[in-house]
């Protein structure tokens, strides 16, 4: 018999953090613990306000099948996501939560690490693990700068919400020559994006996550056509029926383990993604160490990551994750 346990976190921030979708200074999570014969896995699903998604609705709904949960019979993983999904078929902030949670205590189990028993194709495996970035929140051009000064690191992802803000990217350049990564965050038009992409590149911007809309799909058919940049899909590819609908609209996906449903998911999505010829990058939703652990061990299949979640947080010191300009260390 499964022993399941629940909690609820807040985290500040260092800097109140700040996208198109708003300003946060805390973020709310749901941890999940699941015990069986004395090992227990760890699972963590953060709060979305956007996403109409908050810890209060996920404990009352994990309570709701509960019972049934912990008379689960132990078996592979991959078996439990689909328990987890037939229970809860439109929450897959909670089915991440719990999916992290028994892959965690099922390689404990098993005495390997959680990307060992994968069947991931091993042709598919990158030579160098990406770097992670570090994002800068929407402020003003001084503290963004101040933040940027405060935190050495050899790539940002530098948040915008409108054509202005290329001055604050053009100000940011005057002091780093690190890599910047532009996350859009869905809102910009289609005539925003056309005017300010070849302005990004010239700022040695890498690539752009999410310029417009979600459902902008004809908007970002024409846009890839002549972009001189590379497009990442984040809003508009939440689900695996999302991955092929980015084929000819954007270069690449970005998955995020909470939006898709947990890790037995993103594998799938990641074998989708490669088998169309898109590039694959893995991103955090402000996750503590617990979350980030689960984004790690997908590291060697990745071309980009934006894993800096216990960095923007103020949290105690990490244990199971080490930070070095860029690179990611599972201790």
């Amino acid at each position: 018999m499964l022993q399941i346990k629940y909690k609820s976190i807040s985290t500040p921030f260092h800097h109140p953090f700040t996208t198109a979708h708003g300003v946060k200074t805390h973020q709310a999570a749901l941890l999940v613990a699941i015990t069986f014969n004395g090992i227990t896995g760890f699972g963590e699903a953060p709060a979305i306000y956007y996403y109409q998604v908050t810890v209060d609705s996920m404990i009352e709904e994990l309570l709701t099948k509960i019972e049934i949960l912990q008379r689960y019979s132990f078996t592979e993983p991959d078996r439990f996501w689909h328990f987890c999904h037939h229970l809860f078929p439109n929450n897959n902030f909670l089915v991440c939560a719990l999916d992290m949670a028994y892959w965690n205590m099922y390689a404990a189990m098993k005495r390997k690490k959680v990307n060992e028993i994968w069947q991931l194709n091993t042709e598919h495996k990158v030579i160098t693990p990406p770097l992670t970035d570090y994002t800068l929140g929407i402020d003003s051009t001084e503290m963004m700068i101040a933040k940027m000064l405060e935190k050495p690191w050899p790539i940002y992802k530098i948040k915008m919400s409108k054509r202005e803000d290329i001055e604050i990217i053009r100000a940011l350049r005057q002091h780093t020559n690190a890599i910047f990564r532009v996350d859009a965050n869905a809102s910009w038009s289609l005539e925003d994006a056309i005017y300010l992409l070849p302005l990004l590149k010239e700022c040695g911007v890498e690539l752009v996550e999410q310029p417009l809309a979600k459902d902008a799909w004809d908007e970002m058919h024409t846009l890839k056509a002549q972009s001189v940049l590379p497009l990442f899909a984040d809003e508009s590819c939440v689900l695996e029926s999302d991955v092929k609908k980015c084929v000819g609209c954007f270069d690449g996906i970005n998955i995020k383990l909470t939006k898709c449903g947990g890790i037995t998911p993103a594998l799938r999505m990641i074998q989708d993604a490669r088998n169309l010829n898109l590039q694959v990058m893995m991103g955090c939703m402000n996750e503590t160490e617990i979350g980030s652990v689960a984004i790690a061990q997908f590291l060697p299949w990745l071309d980009y990551v934006d894993m800096d979640g216990p960095l923007l947080l103020d949290v105690a010191a990490l244990k199971q994750l080490k930070y070095d300009d860029g690179v990611v260390e599972v201790i």
